[in-house]
């Protein structure tokens, strides 16, 4: 650790430039667990070096994605608990990658925050660096800015930074999709990371009792509930790509079905779901009832169990399945492909 450096003036402005250098040093363990073949750069370098390794990709191209966790945050800042809000960073930057069937290899993150407390980054770097692992992408590099006066000292934004790589003649290409392919859901692990706005409107969750076990969520604390990471579903889906011709993917964010599973659907043809097959989390009717949502603003807004929808050919859909669950995914059949004007239907 840097002992040299510290700027009294700086840190009577409200920058302490030692609690930065003490931050890097506890979230070394962490990184070091996120590291792969690739990874060539230490943590305190100015870039994140990563070396390419293009062995049976003919055609090389990068996909990148960058994304940060949101209103979410409030949660994290109400219930003191900073080491999971990482992991959904990663999530939703990688599930995006993924989409285009490419490989997430590196991971950058961006925290800002009012005071630079460094355990408390720390453990935000903890989350990030587990979802990296998740993701089997490596963190090479990240940026703490202390902004006092611009953050209040107990809050911060956490953002993200991904890039895979995938063949050119392998990038999912919808054009080959047609009528009868099959819609399969891998569930969410719950609200994701997107709709926090609404949420903390409904519950009022400034002053509500967070902590509190529910009926409605088999015990568990609508805290708990809410703060659950967003799952990461990359190496699911890379292991059904490389024995399934797979012709859309969509990640279910925020717009949920009506935004999202339209943009992996070609023109002239319709994802058609069904809706007693979702197998809708309890959380969503729980924010249904408390703010008396109408059913579609729910599906425009959640992800309402299903965090990723994957299109197969009919005849490859219990192949798929199979793989899927192979893998630790639930996957199950929530509609199928017709020729529609409309890029979605729910019935």
């Amino acid at each position: 650790m840097n002992t040299n450096s510290r700027s009294e003036s700086y840190a009577a402005a409200g920058v302490d430039i030692t609690a930065g250098y003490r931050s890097v040093e506890l979230m070394k363990e962490h990184i070091k667990k996120t590291m792969t073949a690739g990874a060539l750069s230490d943590l305190g370098g100015f870039g994140g070096l990563f070396e390419l390794d293009l062995t049976g990709i003919a055609k090389p191209v990068l996909v990148s994605g960058t994304d940060g966790v949101g209103t979410k945050l409030k949660l994290a800042f109400l219930l003191d608990k900073h080491d999971t809000v990482g992991i959904d960073c990663v999530a939703m930057c990688v599930n995006d990658i993924i989409c285009c069937a490419a490989k997430p290899l590196f991971f950058l993150d961006y925290i800002a925050c009012g005071k630079n407390v460094p355990e408390k980054i720390a453990e935000i770097v903890k989350g990030v660096a587990e979802g990296c692992v998740q993701a089997g992408a490596a963190l090479i590099g990240g940026e703490t800015a202390e902004m006092p006066g611009f953050y209040p000292e107990d809050e911060y934004d956490l953002a993200g930074y991904s890039t895979g790589v995938v063949d050119k003649d392998k990038v999912i290409d919808n054009r080959k999709m047609q009528e009868g392919d099959i819609v399969i859901a891998l569930p969410s692990s719950g609200v994701h990371s997107n709709g926090f706005s609404l949420v903390r409107k409904v519950f009022d969750v400034e002053n509500c009792d967070l902590t509190a076990p529910l009926d409605e969520l088999s015990g568990k604390s609508l805290g708990e509930t809410l703060l659950t990471p967003t799952k990461i579903y990359v190496k699911p889906v890379l292991a059904l790509l490389q024995e399934v011709e797979v012709r859309g993917i969509s990640h279910i964010t925020g717009g949920g079905f009506y935004e999202n599973i339209p943009r992996s659907i070609p023109e002239g043809l319709s994802a058609v779901i069904r809706k007693d097959d979702i197998r809708v989390l309890p959380i969503f009717s729980l924010i249904q009832k408390a703010g008396n949502i109408p059913e579609r603003d729910m599906f425009n807004t959640y992800n309402m169990g299903v965090g990723m929808s994957i299109i197969v050919p009919e005849k490859d859909a219990e192949k798929s399945l199979e793989i899927l669950k192979k893998n630790g995914e639930d996957a199950y059949i929530i509609g199928r492909i017709e020729a529609r004007e409309e890029r979605i239907v729910l019935v």
